[in-house]
């Protein structure tokens, strides 16, 4: 097995693509987004698992349960399992951040190009991983 090893922030800045799963193992996934100014990912639950996120670029808010914290470059962010969350791009420029997820949510190597296709199109965790 190779895993993945990449430099993730370029990874996660240079990602245009609002949903962009890059790798998939059985436990854990790792996706880039890319949130336009005024976008955001559409409130989620994070049902089965716990979620992580890291916020490579741009400025935002982060809901969970309600409660709403300003995020940025840098910032990291564990959303716990139950949680109710949203991300929202609150700045002129886009926002970037990667996610990772335990247990996987997407197919692997699902891509969307905008919130328009992910919400016509939800590709959930079918069992297939990257390896």
């Amino acid at each position: 097995m190779d895993g993945f090893i990449d430099h993730i922030e370029d990874a996660t800045v240079e990602n245009a693509n609002f949903r962009h799963v890059i790798y998939t193992g059985r436990i854990l996934q790792l996706v880039l987004v890319s949130l336009g100014p005024g976008e955001d990912i559409g409130e989620a639950l994070c049902e089965d698992g716990d979620h992580f996120l890291r916020i490579e670029l741009g400025h935002g808010l982060m809901t969970i349960d309600g409660r709403e914290t300003e995020i940025t470059d840098g910032d990291g962010i564990v959303i716990p399992a139950g949680a109710r969350y949203n991300v929202s791009n609150t700045g002129e420029k886009p926002l970037k951040l990667h996610a990772l997820y335990a247990p996987p949510r997407y197919r692997d190597g699902h891509v969307s190009a905008s919130r328009k296709d992910a919400d016509a199109l939800p590709e959930h965790f079918d069992g297939k991983t990257t390896e």
